[in-house]
């Protein structure tokens, strides 16, 4: 019998990727492939590259040169880059980095099996070629559900009959739904709720790559939520490019107002979270939803960016500090407890003391739980690369510096402010050797890998994917210390368990 092929997926950038990863191992576990961590222990590396800034795309080649000095002294053959850095750049990407040996695109992923299997024999795979992918859909949402493209995380193909998948792979839902294997055991999942977007933000590339928004179908969603909690999650975080779209497509912009309550009923879910929400689409019905449907967390991906007006008009955007401030007083009038976070950008083309000023007199009363701060670079295809009044290298850093230090600040007030409240808490890691040693998890106002999260004092008792009712009792930054209560099944707090 012939040796298995191995492959290991590492993953760069944001929970999207993660689902399209996990695709990836579905389609490739159902295919004969063995799936391993660690890249030395594979044949092929296949590298999910993130290709929204700078910073990111640096990681990405560094996660790429990294991959193939392994060639040099361990198992793997061959090293793959795929995901948005590779679907931005595609051959310009393969000529500047030879090191790879293949660049695809997400036109690719339906038949990556036979693409790195061409590849570790020693074939060619002609790199990806770059193209505007919002110019793959019809312009009318409407009309879109019904074309043929390559969407990551929809699959427009049939999968594989579920008797003929592997343990651990399922088509997560209908005839034509994607395959996924979790590359994990966290209790918490990502479900990808639609793709690209519509908005023409002019710092922002994603839309041309990633394509115009497109739905997916509820019961997809539901589907796909329904297999996950049969594999032991216990919270599933929708994400995509602009969660407050979903529907538009679909015929029902208020369609997530119906879908959050059905997913909260899935058996063994014990928490929902929705990320990636704008402040400009937001409406009351959604913030009733997630402030008072059970199951689901109030918490508030709210992409901001930035809050002196004549910036954010420059970038494409609407809304000043008052009226952030105005829908952060909405939210708390009806879920004191609820969690926001936003990301802003600092040294915007034109962006003048006074609009600086505004920035930091927003976030002072913002009173955010988390905080991301990027500083202003060019990116290709983006109308803000062609604006000028560019401010210089030296002012944007210090400006990023300056704002950093302030969210650390604040965020850790912010926290403080929260000693003395009861929060449901999911746990997510315990040492399985030393139960006096803390546990670690999550409230409902902190996402994964984003925010912060909650330290218990003891790991006695506690075991991942379980949800426990704590007490803050103390903080380490943005991070709080919480004491569990003496019994998990006591009552939970109605504004806890929100």
């Amino acid at each position: 019998m012939p040796e298995r092929r191995t492959v290991a997926l590492v993953t760069l950038g944001c929970a999207r990727n993660e689902v399209d990863s996990e695709e990836l191992a579905g389609r490739l576990a159902a295919d004969g492939w063995d799936l391993v961590e660690d890249a030395s222990d594979a044949d092929v590396a296949v590298v999910n590259t993130c290709g929204f800034v700078e910073a990111a795309k640096k990681d990405s080649v560094d996660a790429l040169l990294e991959a193939n000095d392994l060639k040099d002294h361990g198992r793997t053959q061959a090293v793959v880059a795929v995901g948005c850095m590779a679907e931005r750049y595609g051959k310009d990407l393969a000529e500047a980095l030879p090191e790879a040996d293949g660049v695809l695109g997400f036109d690719d992923y339906a038949d990556i099996s036979n693409r790195l299997q061409t590849i570790l024999a020693g074939g060619s795979v002609e790199a990806h070629t770059p193209r505007d992918r919002r110019k793959l859909l019809p312009i009318s949402p409407a009309e879109r559900q019904s074309a043929d493209v390559s969407l990551p995380g929809h699959a427009q193909e049939v999968t594989p009959a579920p008797e003929d998948l592997p343990d651990g792979v399922a088509p997560v839902s209908g005839p034509r739904a994607p395959l996924r294997r979790r590359l994990g055991t966290s209790p918490v999942a990502s479900v990808k709720l639609a793709s690209g977007c519509d908005r023409r933000c002019s710092f922002c590339a994603i839309p041309s790559f990633r394509g115009s928004f497109i739905s997916r179908r509820p019961s997809d969603v539901l589907g796909e939520t329904r297999w996950l909690a049969e594999q032991g999650v216990k919270e599933v975080m929708l994400v995509s490019e602009n969660n407050t779209s979903y529907g538009k497509d679909l015929g029902d912009i208020r369609l997530l107002e119906t879908l959050l309550p059905e997913l909260a009923e899935v058996d063994g879910i014990e928490r929902v979270r929705v990320s990636y929400l704008q402040p400009a689409e937001m409406r009351p019905g959604l913030i009733d939803v997630l402030t008072s449907t059970p199951k689901v967390a109030p918490y508030f991906d709210l992409s901001f960016q930035h809050s002196a007006p004549k910036v954010l008009r420059a970038m494409r955007r609407f809304g000043s500090t008052e009226q952030f401030w105005e829908l952060l007083e909405t939210i708390r009038s009806k879920a004191p407890q609820a969690g926001v976070r936003s990301n802003f950008i600092v040294g915007f083309p034109g962006e003048t003391e006074e609009d600086f000023a505004e920035l930091e007199r927003f976030l002072t009363g913002a009173r955010l739980d988390a905080i991301g701060v990027f500083g202003y670079s060019d990116e290709e295809g983006t109308e803000a690369l062609t604006y000028e009044n560019k401010l210089d290298e030296d002012t944007i850093a210090a400006r990023l510096a300056h704002i950093s230090r302030l969210a650390e600040e604040l965020t850790a007030q912010r926290a403080e402010e929260r000693i003395g409240e009861t929060l449901e808490v999911l746990v997510e890691s315990v040492d399985p050797d030393d139960e006096d040693e803390p546990a670690i998890g999550r409230a409902a106002h902190q996402a994964p890998e984003t925010d912060g999260q909650v330290v218990f004092t003891t790991g006695h008792g506690l075991t991942p994917g379980r949800m426990v009712v704590a007490k803050v009792v103390g903080t380490e930054g943005v991070d709080l210390i919480a004491e569990p209560l003496p019994s998990a099944s006591d009552e939970v707090p109605e504004e806890a368990a929100r």
